[in-house]
């Protein structure tokens, strides 16, 4: 049974877009310096543009990112552990989960949003890294 198949159900899926954005709060809130404040500025503003914004583009981004995920999930399964296979192959699942991201954001309407993540993208892929582990628990949670 795939990643998608997995996660189906209509609870599971809120269930896991509220984990995604209780983990991107945070993974936003511990990051410090110039660089964080950036990003936290950012984030705020994409917060700001309404009220369950964040959740929201999770769950419109769920399909796509289970997608993208569901083999390299599958090799994790095959291997013993998809949490561990996800967190140890960090840099390609980042990759992976980007390239979702970069195609919505070139086809977005929103100046403000596209513009806020073209600025911070070249150093997105570390943040996306050092949040894989924190995702992989909670796909395995969901799982």
């Amino acid at each position: 049974m795939s990643l998608s198949d997995k996660i189906s159900n209509q609870a599971t899926q809120e269930s896991l877009v509220a984990d995604c954005a209780k983990l991107i709060d945070e993974q936003v809130a511990a990051k410090s310096g110039i660089s964080g404040l950036a990003l936290k500025a950012a984030y705020g503003v994409v917060k700001g543009l309404e009220p369950g914004y964040v959740p929201a583009a999770i769950q419109r981004l769920l399909p796509e990112v289970v997608a993208v995920l569901d083999p390299m999930w599958e090799e994790g399964v095959q291997s013993g552990d998809p949490v561990t296979y996800l967190t140890q192959n960090r840099a390609q699942t980042a990759d992976a989960l980007l390239s979702i991201t970069d195609a919505k954001i070139e086809k977005s309407k929103n100046g403000v949003v596209r513009a806020s993540y073209n600025k911070l993208r070249k150093s997105v892929k570390s943040d996306v890294e050092e949040a894989v582990p924190g995702l992989a628990q909670i796909l395995g949670a969901h799982v």
